[in-house]
């Protein structure tokens, strides 16, 4: 079958080191439009990946129809420039951006967050199922190694009934980088709560099921910061297990990555997935060792007093566009049902209202 054409709107930290990569590694995909404005990403997306920069992403969809019918084994409705639309913009972008592709009869994939509100996520599942086009999230936190790890462990019981995760992403950056993330106003949909939050959130609700409360803390620690860069979300689950979440830009000592207790044992883990480090070096999920993490970095499980070493799964990034592209031309589902992010956005939304109002949030 004629490769995929797929037409990447953004080509900033998101766009250059994760989906840029992992889609050239993904046989059946081809890289063939990038929206940017910048010259010298424009030269670099050429002479990376062969593909061409557009000035705005309605070059990606208007007027699509005029170079001919669709590309053989693309969705129904896709022609001309593109088959498929990754959104990697700005966070303020992901909504308008994407209910203009799906408009336009073009299955989109969307960097997270989806959408400010659980309700504008449902929005654009609704007119993804009416249109008959795939929409998906690139939660790609799912395949963290360590994430994969723990999800081994819940499965063949080691860890016994899990009855808490404490899970981190902190970071040590006294010195704001600036721009929308940390400055921007509520439009732009800035700050952790958002960022690594809907990683933190998507994988509790992942492990442990349905929130019933959420409690939020949100602060802003650093000068010449508007937005939170110091958030803790605590989630009481349906099944009763608890998940206490933090993401901080100020954080001097770094606590461990995961902290998962069960009945049986528990599994201790400190550091990041490697997959981010390996990206942004340049190596793809092609790379000889793509994903593994040395022995010396693996987490730790079992009781106080009697623990051992675990070997941390590989991390499955690369799995991602493989996926999408089985749900385009296979019919399989999407790597992420957006009905799920939509789930995860109402735990967000509370965890806002948590923090404003300095109270539990019953869902």
């Amino acid at each position: 079958m004629t490769d995929l054409r797929v037409g990447l709107i953004g080509y900033g930290v998101a766009g250059a080191f994760f989906h840029a990569p992992l889609i050239s590694a993904t046989p059946g995909l081809r890289l063939s439009a990038v929206v940017t404005r910048d010259p010298a990403r424009a030269a670099e997306v050429a002479e990376r990946y062969g593909a061409r920069a557009v000035p705005d992403a309605a070059a990606l969809w208007d007027a699509s129809g005029a170079t001919g019918p669709a590309t053989p084994g693309a969705p129904s409705g896709a022609v001309g420039a593109v088959d498929l639309v990754v959104i990697a913009s700005p966070n303020r972008t992901h909504v308008p951006l994407a209910r203009a592709a799906l408009g336009a009869g073009l299955p989109v994939v969307v960097d997270k967050p989806l959408a400010a509100t659980a309700a504008e996520a449902r929005d654009l599942a609704a007119l993804a199922r009416e249109r008959g086009l795939m929409l998906t999230v690139f939660q790609n936190r799912r395949w963290d190694g360590d994430f994969l790890t723990i999800g081994r462990l819940a499965e063949a019981g080691e860890l016994g009934e899990v009855t808490r995760l404490e899970s981190r992403f902190e970071r040590w950056r006294p010195v704001p980088k600036g721009g929308w993330r940390e400055t921007g106003g509520a439009e732009e949909i800035p700050g952790l709560l958002y960022d690594l939050g809907s990683h933190l959130v998507d994988q509790a609700l992942r492990l442990l099921g349905p929130a019933v409360d959420v409690y939020a803390e949100t602060d802003v620690r650093r000068g010449g910061v508007s937005a939170d860069d110091d958030t803790f979300i605590a989630l009481s689950h349906a099944g009763g297990a608890r998940s206490h979440l933090w993401a901080g830009a100020l954080t001097p000592r770094l606590g461990p990555r995961f902290r998962v207790l069960g009945t049986r044992a528990g599994y201790l883990k400190y550091g990041l997935d490697v997959q981010e480090e390996q990206l942004r070096a340049g190596l793809t999920p092609a790379s000889p060792g793509f994903g593994e993490e040395p022995g010396e970095r693996w987490g730790t499980i079992g009781t106080e007093g009697e623990t051992r070493a675990v070997r941390t799964e590989p991390g499955g990034y690369g799995g991602f566009y493989p996926a999408v592209l089985a749900c385009l031309r296979d019919g399989a589902p999407p790597p992420v049902e957006p009905e799920e992010v939509a789930a995860a956005l109402a735990v967000l939304e509370a965890a806002r209202l948590s923090a404003a109002e300095r109270r539990v949030v019953t869902l």
